[in-house]
């Protein structure tokens, strides 16, 4: 387990406090004669979570330590978090959950696309369309986030939102093309291989029953001369 794999799995444990903080609006933390509401609490813990996402990607190219798990990892991490987040803004009637269902069912596709890229020993890297829109979702949660204390950011928050969608799907269409052109034909070549396959074998065992249909004919006839 090397530093990258550990700030990503330090970035899913961010998730309950995340929620935790958002939706217990009794809390507030005291400092030096400030007031720290429950909002900019979950704002800085998810602030400080998303941070991880650049840190330990960065980190992992830099020291060469990516890992097939922390490839898999990294993008489970970030997808908890956000949709946690956007749920949580639902709950505070922050964000339409239209919006929000339209982006968590967009990151399960993708990661069921993604499962059975691995399941055929293909990795589906994140495009860049992807990393725009992780940079477009922390923007308009932030905004957002801000916008339950503070009406007059709603309107920005929204405008940032139609960013999010706009980039989620541009980048689910850039993962499906990826699929089908990569798993998709190796699993149809691999497919029409195992039919071959199949029907070789059956025209040897047709073959060899046949052949042991002949034998027993030819020992029958030999036989029935004997008598």
């Amino acid at each position: 387990m090397n530093i990258p794999n550990l700030l990503t799995i330090l970035r899913i444990f961010f998730v309950p406090l995340l929620v935790a903080a958002l939706v217990q609006e009794r809390v507030a933390l005291h400092f030096r004669g400030a007031t720290i509401t429950n909002v900019w609490l979950a704002l800085a813990i998810f602030l400080v979570a998303a941070s991880t996402d650049l840190l330990d990607g960065y980190l992992a190219r830099r020291w060469r330590q990516i890992t097939t798990i922390g490839t898999l990892l990294d993008p489970i991490a970030d997808k908890l978090l956000v949709s946690s987040a956007l749920i949580a803004l639902v709950q505070e009637r922050a964000v339409p959950a239209w919006m929000v269902i339209l982006i968590v069912g967009r990151e399960f596709a993708v990661s069921g696309l993604r499962a059975i890229a691995a399941a055929e020993g293909y990795t589906i890297k994140a495009s860049d369309l992807g990393k725009t829109k992780m940079v477009s979702q922390v923007a308009a949660i932030s905004c957002l986030l801000l916008s339950i204390r503070y009406p007059v950011l709603v309107l920005p928050g929204m405008v940032l939102m139609w960013g999010v969608v706009v980039f989620a799907m541009l980048s689910a269409f850039s993962y499906f093309r990826k699929f089908w052109r990569k798993i998709d034909s190796r699993i149809k070549r691999r497919r029409r291989r195992e039919l071959l396959l199949t029907e070789k074998r059956k025209k040897q065992m047709a073959m060899r029953q046949s052949g042991s249909g002949a034998g027993a004919a030819g020992a029958g006839l030999g036989g029935g001369g004997r008598m």
